[in-house]
């Protein structure tokens, strides 16, 4: 298997420092981590310059960096391994251009039902049209995912064993 690259996107309001991370930092040092500002055009450039060398990326995209990932992805599917959505901010994107030709890729979402910040509601009808492969945790937590994000097998979901998740390339 080819490497694996992994990338962490943070949110609007956060850095690559914040709680999620820091987190990723300690446990996955070789997690490809920025920080990101301006709008979303400038952020995504940044993304692109950022991974324009890279391939079989496992994108983690939180809030805003959601965002971020899953444009990425639409428009580099082939240079995507997977996509990992932590109460992804999809409603501020216009993802209309991809809803004929959905991601087929493995993603997984993350969403707190108590999230007053990105309402899972519409967040959820938006990934059902948008990826094909979708696996959504509606989880009791806020929009931090505080409580549930340490939690989370990391590990498989990042690919970290010798095996891969069933259904993954």
């Amino acid at each position: 298997m080819r490497d694996v690259t992994r990338v962490f996107i943070h949110g609007l309001d956060s850095s690559s420092r914040g709680t999620k991370g820091t987190f990723f930092h300690e446990r996955y040092p070789e997690m490809i981590m920025e920080n990101f500002s301006g709008s979303l055009e400038q952020r995504m450039a940044q993304l692109e310059r950022g991974l324009a060398a890279k391939s079989n990326l496992i994108l983690v995209g939180s809030s805003y960096g959601g965002l971020m990932a899953a444009q990425f992805a639409c428009k580099n599917e082939s240079r995507t391994r997977r996509l990992i959505l932590l109460s992804p901010a999809l409603g501020h994107g216009d993802f209309n251009p991809y809803y004929e030709a959905p991601l087929e890729l493995p993603v997984t979402l993350y969403h707190g039902r108590q999230d007053l910040v990105v309402p899972p509601g519409p967040t959820r009808r938006i990934a059902e049209r948008l990826f094909r492969n979708l696996e959504i945790h509606l989880v009791d937590d806020d929009h931090n995912l505080h409580l549930v994000f340490p939690m989370l097998d990391w590990d498989m979901l990042l690919e970290m064993g010798e095996s891969t998740p069933a259904g993954h390339r």
